[in-house]
């Protein structure tokens, strides 16, 4: 019995990928007419008959499906981001799938290519972003118009976005800080892939310049985006500066930070009265370790939910819709991992902080559930 011939084997003839067969099926005026010309030769020489699968227009409803691109799998920052975006999806009839570039651009790439040759619908991704990474992938989504959705921003694509402005976010986390009198601070930051990383450092740089303290390099100390990278640059930085060594820690995020209290507590240095901690992302799981920790809140949920909607609008809308940019807020979420150093911090009465009378954007101690 001969075996029906494939999407792969018209991709073959043709001498093309499978995503350009995929665009000629489904009508996509992206393509230089010899190349439409080229497959659709291949395919009656082969007498290739696609299935309703492999058409993008007439895919079953109870086949519609979104890919949430991630890059950490063990960061339970992406389980809460997910959860809001599985409640718009399945009120929707869309199913989700999940997968893990683990920070490795080049399986991010095929992550990516692998959903456009199964006819995923749309994709939400945080996308890995360095020096060395060809961004090359994203652009051919935007080429194939196969709609998706960035949790963190690709310069020179015009896409949609939804995320923090993390820049502002983690200035306010250093500020609160230097007006609660530290002035020996240093920033833990997140892995080189990461554009959140950057921005966070970015936070700093311009918290120093906004203040009366000098700015230099050496406060920004690599660290990377687990509980063991905090761990493991907590022994080493502060295990060489015993009786020496900074007032306060902004870290990237919560599980770097929660490695470095490890690392502070066998070095037996007290947290908050010898260092402060800071966090990134306010997980929700820490509302269960014993010191509560001072974080940035990032509405994650809400992140989830927004990208959802905005990717099922590009997907069921029958034109091409403009790129939506949604910044949500972050909030300093004051516990007990800081202490201010000097008696004009204060906190008022309605939870805010209040240093030496100037009110700044943070919230204190307990969360609502």
């Amino acid at each position: 019995m001969t075996k029906n011939p494939t999407i792969s084997d018209v991709a073959s003839r043709a001498g093309v990928s499978k995503a350009t067969v995929s665009a000629v099926l489904n009508n996509k005026n992206t393509l230089k007419e010899s190349t439409r010309r080229a497959v659709l030769r291949a395919m009656d020489e082969l007498n290739y008959r696609p299935s309703a699968s492999a058409r993008r227009g007439f895919r079953p409803v109870t086949g519609k499906s979104i890919a949430f691109i991630i890059k950490e799998a063990q960061n339970p920052y992406y389980a809460e981001a997910l959860a809001g975006i599985e409640e718009v999806a399945n009120e929707m009839g869309y199913l989700i799938s999940v997968t893990s570039s683990g920070g490795d651009y080049e399986i991010e790439r095929r992550i990516v290519e692998a959903c456009m040759e199964q006819e995923i619908d749309g994709l939400i991704i945080t996308p890995i972003m360095n020096d060395d990474a060809d961004l090359s992938h994203i652009f051919e989504l935007k080429r194939h118009n196969v709609p998706f959705v960035l949790l963190e921003d690709v310069r020179g694509i015009r896409a949609s976005l939804v995320d923090v402005d993390n820049v502002k976010a983690s200035a306010e986390a250093v500020s609160y800080l230097i007006r609660s009198g530290h002035s020996r601070i240093v920033h833990f930051a997140g892995p080189e892939y990461s554009k959140h990383s950057e921005e966070r450092a970015e936070g700093m740089r311009r918290a120093f310049s906004e203040s009366h303290l000098v700015y230099d390099e050496s406060v920004i100390v690599r660290a990377g985006d687990s509980p063991e990278d905090g761990y493991r640059t907590g022994l080493e930085y502060f295990g060489a500066r015993r009786g020496d060594h900074p007032t306060a820690v902004t870290c990237y995020n919560d599980l770097v930070a929660v490695g470095l209290l490890r690392a502070l507590r066998e070095l037996g240095i007290g947290v908050p009265e010898e260092v402060s901690v800071i966090g990134f992302d306010d997980l929700r799981i820490l509302d269960f370790f014993p010191i509560r920790l001072t974080s940035v809140h990032v509405p994650k949920y809400e992140m989830g939910r927004r990208a959802a909607e905005i990717l099922i609008r590009q997907m069921e809308s029958k034109q091409e819709l403009s790129a939506e940019k949604v910044a949500l807020e972050a909030k300093l979420m004051i516990r007990d991992s800081t202490r201010a150093l000097t008696p004009a911090a204060t906190l008022r009465s309605d939870g805010r902080a209040s240093i030496r009378g100037a009110a700044i954007s943070s919230i204190a101690a307990n969360r609502t559930t």
